[in-house]
Order: structure tokens, then C-alpha cells, then sequence
């Protein structure tokens, strides 16, 4: 993946569009993502408003590294327009970190599944070969986003959550 991509919408389905993150979306964001469940895998407390712009203008500015992309995402709602979470991916060569949240009031709907699967599906396109997520072991419901985006449970365990990867074709 070349350093100088374009992050853009993303079509996720029917139902849902993964729109580039701005400072702006922290507003509404923050309602989303303010719920302390969201944290019972990963640890944390829901950020203030201002701290979650303070997150956004961080990733809006990229990564500090030349060599890393960050490429940040709010999933949004085709019907309604309305925001329900985020994915993002920190590229590095040919490889991706992956990650998904989506909040509490809209899990159960295979949202985060269809924003996993379009952007591992866009990542693909942009050349990245190795795409890998770490999930807590018992979080069930997003060991099966992992599964539904092509990602494969591997035995490595860092920082007390499992490797899931997948690897493209050459």
C-alpha cells in the first residue's frame, strides 16, 4: 500500500457506508460510543467529548511514522444517515491492524460484520496482503466479525487478546 492512498467512502452493503472520520463526527460519536460496556473487553472508560476530538485531530493529522497509514472510518446508517460506529486500519507495507466498534444500541444488526468485510474488501484493493484484528478470547460477538471479514483464529496471544489474520494469494 502506498503512503499517499486516499482514504474514501466506502459502500458496506445496503444498509451501511464507511464515511472517512473528521474532527466533526466526534459529537455525534461520543453519544454512540458512551456506553461503559463497550469497554468490558478492551478496558477504559468512555471519552468526554473533548477527548474524543482530541482523538480525532490525532488521527486526522496520520501517523507519526512515514512508513505507517492510519485510515479511520465511522460507519453510517444509509437509511437514516446515522452514525453507529467506527473501523479503522493502520497500514504498514503490506500489512494491516484492523479494528471495529460499534455501539451498544446498534450491536446485533451484523453492522460491524458488514463494515469488517468492506474494509478488509478495500484494503485488498489498495494492495495489502496480511490483514490481522486482536480480539479478547471471550468476546464471542466480535470473534464472529473477525470470522465474517475472512479473518482466521491463530494460537498468538499479545497483550491477553488472539491473532486473528488472513493472508492474500500471491
Amino acid at each position: 500500500m502506498r503512503g499517499d492512498v486516499v482514504v474514501e467512502v466506502i459502500p458496506a452493503g445496503e444498509r451501511l457506508e464507511l464515511v472517512p472520520l473528521e474532527v466533526g463526527h466526534a459529537e455525534e460519536m461520543a453519544a454512540v460510543l458512551n456506553d461503559p460496556a463497550l469497554h468490558a473487553f478492551i478496558g477504559g472508560a468512555p471519552e468526554s467529548l473533548e477527548e474524543l476530538r482530541a482523538r480525532y485531530v490525532r488521527w486526522e493529522a496520520g501517523a507519526p511514522e512515514p512508513e505507517t497509514t492510519w485510515c479511520n472510518w465511522v460507519v453510517r446508517v444509509q437509511e437514516d444517515g446515522r452514525l453507529v460506529g467506527t473501523v479503522q486500519a493502520t497500514v504498514t507495507g503490506d500489512g494491516a491492524e484492523v479494528a471495529w466498534v460499534v455501539g451498544t444500541a446498534w450491536q446485533g444488526r451484523g453492522y460491524a460484520s458488514e463494515a469488517a468485510r468492506a474494509l478488509v474488501g478495500w484494503l485488498r484493493e489498495q494492495g495489502v496482503r496480511s490483514v490481522a484484528a486482536h480480539v479478547h478470547p471471550e468476546h464471542a460477538a466480535s470473534a464472529a466479525v473477525a470470522r465474517a471479514a475472512g479473518l482466521v483464529r491463530t494460537d498468538v496471544v499479545h497483550d491477553g487478546e488472539v491473532r486473528w489474520e488472513s493472508v492474500a494469494a500471491v
